[in-house]
């Protein structure tokens, strides 16, 4: 007959092993472990609130932390518009528009009407000079009766300044 204490001990052996496979970390979304993605964009709100409190340098190291997280969830799961529009997004914050750019112009590809890489990619054409593309990005928009279209509407008429 198998003793309770060898019983108890296989049990707890079984509720150690069941543990140790559910503890994985996973960027799809699936597992309640925050992902690299999730822990970006974290960084990312709070680097919008130091922003807003006009602490610069304490919103530049989130967003440079963000952007790591982000390069390392984009090699692991490439080709999310999500994560190309807040590459993008980061990016920019930390001055490099070319790369920026770059990082929007991929979200494009996979998701031509994303809101938010649209707004974002408008804001960067009117911080780089380029209106008639900043309006190419609101007549994308246009239709979506969103904030979207409103924040860029407002800073393309230079009735708002983007702090985003």
């Amino acid at each position: 007959m198998i003793s309770k204490t060898l019983l108890t001990s296989i049990f707890l052996s079984f509720l150690l092993t069941l543990n140790a496979f559910s503890a994985g970390s996973s960027d799809s979304g699936s597992s309640k472990t925050k992902t690299q993605y999730d822990m970006a964009v974290s960084h990312i709100n709070a680097a919008k609130k130091f922003e807003e409190k006009d602490k610069l340098k304490k919103a530049k190291k989130r967003y440079e932390k963000a952007q790591k997280l982000l390069i390392q969830s984009n090699e692991k799961f490439p080709n999310k518009a999500n994560t190309l529009n807040y590459l993008g997004f980061t990016t920019r914050k930390l001055g490099d528009y070319e790369n920026g750019e770059k990082y929007y112009l991929q979200g494009l590809a996979i998701d031509p009407n994303h809101k938010g890489i649209n707004e974002y990619l408008g804001e960067l054409y009117v911080a780089t000079n380029r209106h008639n593309l900043a309006v190419e990005r609101l007549e994308v928009l246009k239709n979506c009766n969103c904030k979207e279209y409103e924040d860029l509407k407002a800073i393309i008429a230079g009735e708002k300044v983007s702090k985003y």
